[in-house]
């Protein structure tokens, strides 16, 4: 059996992709902006119903200039989801701010709405909190919306892992006043390396803009009266999301049908536990993660066992509060357990590649099965 990767770039058959990067040649517009640019960003806002959007070269430069939008200030307390990768945390220390994590809850295992109220309670003068949907799978982001609301706070969402993924109804990436959107390799859709920042206040996105090509005054000459990044998507990647827009909802049909597998065939006999999939919500099932159930046998055990069998697998998130970069950042939780800590020690990722044919998961299922049954 060939590997069997975790998840990997996957171009559309129809070649989308390679017609939009051939018009960028022919034309020979291959540097930052230009049509494939501006029509990715029109797609993007258009699916998921937002006035605005502004595309980057990462997930990472859209959060950074989401928390510059909203104000943030050297020393200022930005609140943070604990369990996610550190891309989400690290804009915030661009700017100097302080990140102060919050725990997550077990319903969905992103960030916990009564931990966060908690947080204001001991932080009332926070502006910014920073939400993750974790795996594709939506946080509770009317409550969270409501809490910020009540505390005069700038909801940031970040998304990176859920475009596609919906919440009573609507599309995540869009109850923050902004909102990060990643297409690194590994996401549900991919310009090999690429962000997007979204909102509906479309002077806030043309500010974007304006930083995330070095500040340059409209003047005829280079005039500078703000630091400025170089953070904007060449049209050559943008080509290549423009084609996999095309196809993005056959790549959510694909993620469900992988998740809605392994719950069907581990969940019954009680080897794993799948994440759950939250109440009114539709994930884009981007990676299909899992609890260990038995105490005894640990992710690490599992993923080196598939590992001989060339299948690749992860594990979860090792949540903020135990990175030694953050040990002295406050961390907050409502629950005894500290459950963003549990779910990375418990917690694994399946291999949601998808190009992997049915066969191939079944493959998987039964390897996963017998790595179990031989701690028995």
């Amino acid at each position: 059996m060939n590997k069997i990767p975790l998840a990997t770039p996957h171009m559309s058959k129809e070649g989308y992709e390679q017609q939009y990067v051939k018009e960028a040649f022919d034309t020979n517009w291959i540097a930052p902006l230009g049509e494939n640019v501006n029509k990715f960003e029109e797609g993007i806002a258009q699916y998921v119903g937002i006035k605005s959007a502004a595309a980057m070269s990462s997930g990472s430069a859209a959060l950074h200039l989401a928390l510059k939008l909203a104000g943030v200030k050297r020393g200022d307390i930005v609140f943070c989801q604990a369990l996610t990768f550190s891309a989400t945390i690290n804009p915030a220390l661009y700017e100097g701010a302080v990140p102060v994590f919050i725990d997550s809850e077990e319903e969905t295992w992103n960030m916990d709405p009564r931990a966060l109220e908690k947080a204001f309670e001991k932080y009332p003068e926070t502006k910014i909190v920073i939400a993750v949907n974790l795996y594709g799978n939506p946080a509770k982001l009317e409550e969270i919306k409501s809490i910020c609301d009540k505390h005069n706070a700038v909801l940031i969402e970040d998304a990176a892992e859920s475009l596609g993924s919906t919440y009573k109804g609507k599309q995540t990436g869009t109850f923050g006043e902004y909102n990060a959107f990643s297409f690194n390799g590994n996401k549900i859709i991919t310009t090999s390396g690429g962000g997007m920042l979204v909102s509906d206040d479309e002077e806030k996105i043309a500010k974007a803009r304006f930083w995330s090509t070095q500040s340059k005054e409209n003047v005829p000459y280079y005039l500078h009266k703000e630091i400025g990044y170089n953070y904007r998507l060449s049209n050559i990647c943008a080509g290549v999301g423009r084609g996999q827009l095309k196809v993005l909802d056959e790549r959510i049909a694909k993620k469900t049908a992988i998740y809605e597998m392994y719950k069907e065939a581990l969940e019954p006999t009680n080897e794993l536990t799948m994440i759950p999939v939250p109440e009114d919500s539709k994930p884009n099932h981007w990676l299909s993660a899992a609890i260990i159930n038995d105490d005894k046998i640990t992710p690490e055990y599992i993923i080196n066992y598939l590992k001989e069998k060339n299948i690749e697998a992860r594990r979860v998130w090792n949540p903020m509060q135990l990175q030694p970069i953050f040990a002295e950042n406050d961390f907050i939780k409502v629950a005894e357990e500290d459950v963003s800590k549990m779910l990375f020690e418990r917690g694994i990722c399946l291999p949601s590649d998808t190009k992997m044919t049915e066969e191939e998961q079944r493959y998987v299922i039964e390897e996963i099965k017998r790595a179990i049954n031989n701690t028995k």
